[in-house]
């Protein structure tokens, strides 16, 4: 047994980090929402100020992200192991950025009709982004929340399937139905993004059930 073992046991764990990670997966549900939203409209002007809502909480992302870097850089003893703490900010900050590479593109791009499947993928990382607030909140008392947490996180991997499933059959309708090589660039690159942010919801939940095993 280490010394940082032994001195968990007799030093209080820093728990001002668990207002960060609510603060950061409540951040990440309101882009996840914004994202869905944009998918129902095919208005560009609505496009342009989701997608200036989504950026505004990306920029926030990044700034709980600093701030919860500089709370590792001055804690002592942590609520579990620092690599996991800095890889649990990491990898949320990384799906907010996927949502904002979503949204900006759509704006760039402007496709000339929103596929129906933009709508569906929206809708799965949204319902993965709930699942992670439900697991990350729930990391403050894990151990009595275990089963809570493995649930949520299976839900999202099954989220993950359906969501690769959803993209190849969009590609293949694309391929098929396509004409246009300009539209089909555009509407091929936005659905790799969209499923990108599945991918990197599951990244997330990787790292709580890392976080798990741990403190088993």
């Amino acid at each position: 047994m280490n010394i940082d073992t032994i001195l968990k046991f007799f030093v209080p764990k820093d728990h001002s980090f668990f207002p960060l990670f609510e603060e950061d997966v409540k951040n990440l549900v309101k882009a996840a929402d914004l994202l869905r939203s944009m998918m129902t409209t095919e208005n560009p002007a609505d496009h342009e100020r989701i997608n200036n809502e989504i950026m505004d909480l990306e920029h926030a992302g990044d700034e709980i992200t600093t701030r919860t870097y500089e709370q590792l850089n001055k804690s002592f003893i942590t609520p579990f192991d620092r690599e996991d703490i800095h890889e649990l900010t990491a990898t949320i900050d990384d799906v907010v950025d996927s949502i904002k590479g979503v949204s900006h593109r759509l704006c760039v791009y402007k496709p000339k009709k929103l596929l129906p499947v933009y709508n569906e993928m929206s809708e799965l990382i949204y319902s993965a982004a709930r699942e992670i607030e439900l697991s990350v909140l729930s990391l403050k008392d894990a151990g009595a929340n275990k089963k809570k947490i493995t649930a949520a996180c299976e839900k999202v991997k099954k989220i993950e399937h359906k969501a690769d499933e959803r993209y190849f059959i969009g590609v293949s309708d694309l391929l098929e139905k396509e004409d246009n090589p300009k539209e089909l660039f555009k509407n091929i690159t936005i659905l790799e993004i969209l499923e990108r942010c599945v991918d990197d919801e599951e990244d997330v939940t990787d790292t709580i059930k890392t976080i798990l095993i741990k403190l088993a």
